[in-house]
């Protein structure tokens, strides 16, 4: 579980990316964020990981106080349990898709062995499973570049199922895919999600996809959160409140 309590965010710059946030995210959740790009959505996922460090009130992730004090080894230990999921995939693309997966089982091998890239059976298989589980398995052995952005988003998915978190936050997973992969890659985090009990924390630009898929919905307008509720409640009302003017074709991936 994870906690908001007060929470903000100033940075260093002097611009406050959030106030007083107060949110309570279960176990098994499928959480979209919407609102417009500046609005602090990302600073909220990166909040929950300590990509960020809040600035004000507490957050509490998994039972841990996520402070300046929180660093070293047990900050190590406290991001292995969150995966993260990026618009920019982030793979190697001279190397192998299995690699890529396995590049998540490197915190629990030495540093010697990931170095020379030897991992263990065990690895090989959770890498092969988590790629079996998103239906590219045939593609393991392929060189990471060869494949198309839709592919490349389920191998950067894979990966972070491998790492075997109980927390994936993506940041605009499907912003640069079209309708047709954008759809399957949603419809693969919504398997994860059922099937694994993962929290899905998504940062979404397209608002349609965000209340297709998710089952809550965070609002944020200017740092604040406008509505935190069910997906299904949010209207043409409501988004106006939390984008301050009608929706665009932008906002909407299948128009």
């Amino acid at each position: 579980m994870s906690e908001f309590k007060d929470a903000g965010k100033i940075y260093p710059n002097g611009t406050e990316a959030l106030k007083n946030v107060n949110l309570e995210i279960k176990q098994g959740e499928f959480i979209a964020i919407i609102g417009l790009s500046g609005a602090g959505k990302s600073t909220l996922i990166r909040l929950i990981n300590k990509m960020h460090d809040v600035t004000a009130g507490t957050l509490i992730v998994n039972e841990t106080v996520v402070d300046e004090t929180l660093k070293g080894k047990d900050l190590r230990k406290f991001r292995r349990g969150i995966g993260m999921v990026f618009q920019s995939f982030n793979l190697i693309g001279r190397t192998s898709v299995l690699k890529n997966v396995l590049a998540a089982r490197v915190a629990d091998i030495s540093f010697i062995r990931s170095m020379l890239g030897w991992y263990s059976k065990n690895d090989k298989i959770v890498a092969l499973n988590a790629l079996e589980k998103l239906g590219i398995l045939e593609k393991a052995y392929s060189r990471a570049d060869q494949l198309s952005g839709g592919q490349m988003q389920r191998v950067a998915l894979a990966r972070t199922i491998a790492q075997e978190p109980n927390i994936i936050l993506a940041d605009e997973p499907v912003a640069s895919l079209d309708p047709i992969t954008a759809t399957q890659v949603m419809k693969d985090f919504e398997k994860i999600n059922k099937e694994l009990n993962i929290t899905v924390l998504a940062n979404m630009h397209h608002v349609d996809m965000a209340l297709k898929y998710a089952r809550r919905v965070i609002g944020i307008n200017d740092g604040e959160v406008i509505y935190d509720g069910p997906a299904d409640k949010v209207d043409n009302d409501l988004l106006k409140k939390v984008y301050g003017r009608e929706l665009t074709d932008d906002d909407i991936m299948d128009n």
